[in-house]
């Protein structure tokens, strides 16, 4: 069985790149009249929407994050739409990893049901997920080798600091649950962490306290305002690696011009090793 952590190292070796795209199809992908079709019409266009994507950016990234309320939002169309764009990447791009944007968190039956569904049914690689119950929340992604699981830990919305803030024993929650996240829950290496671009001071306190290997999932480029490069040295290791830095909205106008640009302003920032 390959490892969770040996697929994403191949197809960040194979692409070269850092760079991960996310599939959130816009509400007004739908014309007025287009918004009173038969739900099979709205999932074929919802796919076709996808797919031209992918097939735009798939040679510049190492993995694609479909957002599932983004798909949710269109009701059974967008589910089946989902569905259908996770059968074309698993058939026609494996080596990249796919990221469900799901935030999952719950305890017993219900988390597994969630894992049934994502890992199983969708074949996501990996899975964001929400810490707040603790592990056994986590448990039922993490115990699998072979798929990943990050954990939603420093963000940059504006109440973030509601509770990411909060000190205890001298260092903020958000920092405990990295540390958790790095050590305990990573026995698997297949622990991974959301850490805000946005942030660049806590990417670097971030990387401190994970040590080297460990990687963190960065959104916030573009259009939330953070800088790519600025992310990258502050977040990556000393290999020029341990980030994935994940783009949506940036990406929509121009797919194909964007998310090369992208690869080639994350790789203009990785330090080399001879």
């Amino acid at each position: 069985m390959e490892t969770f952590a040996s697929r994403l190292a191949a197809s960040i070796a194979k692409s070269d790149s850092l760079a991960c795209v996310g599939l959130d199809p816009p509400a007004d992908l739908l014309t007025d009249s287009q918004s009173g079709s038969d739900p099979e019409q709205i999932a074929q266009l919802l796919t076709n929407w996808g797919i031209d994507i992918i097939r735009q950016t798939h040679q510049f990234v190492c993995a694609f994050k479909p957002n599932l309320a983004f798909y949710e939002a269109f009701g059974s169309a967008g589910v089946r739409a989902l569905e259908a764009t996770m059968r074309y990447l698993n058939e026609n791009h494996p080596d990249i990893i796919t990221i469900g944007d799901a935030k999952r968190g719950d305890i017993g039956s219900t988390s597994q049901a969630h894992a049934k569904y994502l890992l199983d049914h969708l074949n996501f690689d990996a899975v964001t997920l929400n810490p707040y119950l603790g592990i056994d929340a986590l448990s039922v992604f993490l115990e699998r080798a072979d798929k990943g699981g990050i954990v939603v830990c420093r963000t940059s919305n504006p109440s973030a600091d509601d509770f990411q803030m909060l000190e205890l024993g001298g260092r903020p929650l958000w920092q405990h649950v990295l540390l958790k996240a790095a050590t305990e829950w990573n026995r698997n290496a297949n622990c991974l962490a959301v850490i805000g671009a946005t942030r660049p001071d806590n990417l670097r306190q971030a990387r401190k306290i994970a040590g080297e290997h460990f990687f963190f999932l960065v959104p916030g480029v573009g259009a939330q305002g953070g800088d790519v490069q600025e992310a990258v040295k502050a977040g990556g290791n000393q290999a020029g690696s341990g980030v994935i830095i994940t783009s949506s909205r940036s990406i929509l106008g121009s797919p194909a011009e964007a998310a090369a640009q992208l690869r080639s302003e994350i790789n203009q920032a990785r330090p080399r090793l001879a």
